[in-house]
């Protein structure tokens, strides 16, 4: 028994070994076949357009045939076999057919056959995959403001993909990392639904900062499809204080008003003056505090406190009042000042006219005596003279004529 079992064993061995490698042979037998025709899958997006080819490397004349997933002709050579409008033939040659089906849908998905019909028949199977395009991303949970250091949960949400999308989160451009993503198939349809949720503690930074929601989907370029939206969160106000001018001075008119940075804006403004009450002078409007007229009394610090019912913020300002230019300031010294001026000059002015006076006082007496001195002198001959020659005479004489005369009497 044991010598007759071993010869079919081997038979049994050399058969299938036989078999193995008329397989191989028959492979490469119609590797190299020219007449075997030769396909490639093709991938496509709903909505698109895919195109089939199928080539052989020698032709013998016969024609070659697509035929769809339901095994239906499509393109026989030429001749169109199916009436669908979206099937158009694209190229027909001895060795190539090709197709273009337009407006894919998920339907047309699966496989397509190309024959050629020799003896034996000989066909190749293309594989078509169709893309379901995801929706835009909805995003939910803006709804309401959010009150800063509180957490706000946002929910993006795309329908249709075909393989499943992916959802990425964003605050500008900085990728954030949100929940694993919740896939879900959709009943009677081979697409999904995938939603995902990103939770935030919100600060006064993130106040109008853009989150977006981006699908990631082979069927779309990188950005093709997002939505966006802006966070509002709601903080209590930065108070700060300015004032009219850098340089308030005394005897002038001022205001100091009161800014608060918060979000919604304050409502309400509260002004006082630390440790003591607010000048007489002055008065609130709101966000400004006006003094209608400063004085080195209003000298202190001035707080505001502003409320925006989210909270309570204040502020401080010190005011120093300048003293006011000489010039402006001070009218009564200006107007002293000028009286003593006039005063000055008055009494240059009557002092030169006083001296002017006396010159002329002096000059008269002097003009005078010496007017005097030549009548004298004039009227000196005449006395002894008989008749007027004669004291003419005497005159122009002089001493002459009185000594001529006194010798006489001697």
């Amino acid at each position: 028994m044991a010598f007759s079992s071993a010869p079919s064993a081997l038979r049994s061995v050399s058969l299938l070994t036989a078999l193995f490698i008329a397989a191989v042979h028959s492979n490469i037998v119609d590797y190299e076949d020219p007449l075997q025709p030769v396909t490639s899958d093709e991938t496509v997006s709903v909505g698109g357009t895919v195109t089939l080819t199928c080539r052989v490397t020698e032709s013998d004349n016969s024609s070659l045939q697509w035929s769809n997933t339901a095994q239906q002709t499509l393109y026989f050579g030429e001749k169109r076999a199916l009436r669908d409008n979206r099937i158009q033939l694209h190229r027909s040659t001895s060795t190539e057919l090709s197709i273009t089906i337009a407006d894919v849908q998920l339907s047309d998905e699966g496989e397509y056959t190309c024959s050629i019909f020799t003896m034996p028949v000989r066909t190749a199977r293309a594989t078509v995959t169709v893309l379901g395009v995801p929706s835009k991303p909805q995003i939910s949970g803006f709804e309401n403001a959010v009150p800063e250091g509180s957490k706000v949960t946002l929910t993006c949400t795309s329908t249709g993909s075909k393989p499943p999308a992916r959802l990425r989160w964003y605050r500008g451009d900085q990728e954030l990392e949100g929940r694993p993503d919740v896939v879900e198939s959709v009943p009677d349809d081979p697409t999904y639904n995938v939603s995902s949720e990103l939770t935030l503690e919100v600060s006064r930074s993130d106040d109008n900062a853009l989150i977006t929601c981006a699908v990631d989907h082979p069927s779309l370029a990188p950005g093709d499809k997002r939505s966006e939206h802006a966070l509002r969160v709601l903080y209590s106000p930065v108070v700060e204080i300015h004032p009219e001018s850098d340089l308030p001075r005394e005897g002038e008119k001022f205001h100091l008003q009161c800014l608060g940075n918060g979000n919604p804006e304050p409502t309400s403004y509260i002004w006082e003056k630390k440790d003591g009450e607010l000048p007489p002078l002055s008065r609130t409007d709101g966000a400004f505090l006006i003094f209608e007229m400063l004085n080195k009394s209003d000298n202190g610090v001035y707080l505001c406190h502003a409320d925006n019912g989210i909270g309570n913020s204040q502020g401080e300002y010190t005011l120093l009042v300048q003293d006011a230019p000489d010039n402006i300031a001070d009218p009564t010294a200006m107007s002293t000042s000028s009286g003593v001026d006039h005063a000055v000059i008055g009494g240059v002015v009557a002092v030169i006219v006083f001296i002017l006076l006396c010159l002329l006082i002096v000059l008269g007496r002097y003009l005078i005596r010496h007017k005097g001195t030549y009548l004298t002198h004039e009227a000196k001959g005449s006395d002894d003279a008989p008749d007027a020659d004669t004291a003419i005479i005497n005159a122009e004489g002089g001493h002459s004529g009185a000594e001529d005369k006194k010798e006489y009497f001697i």
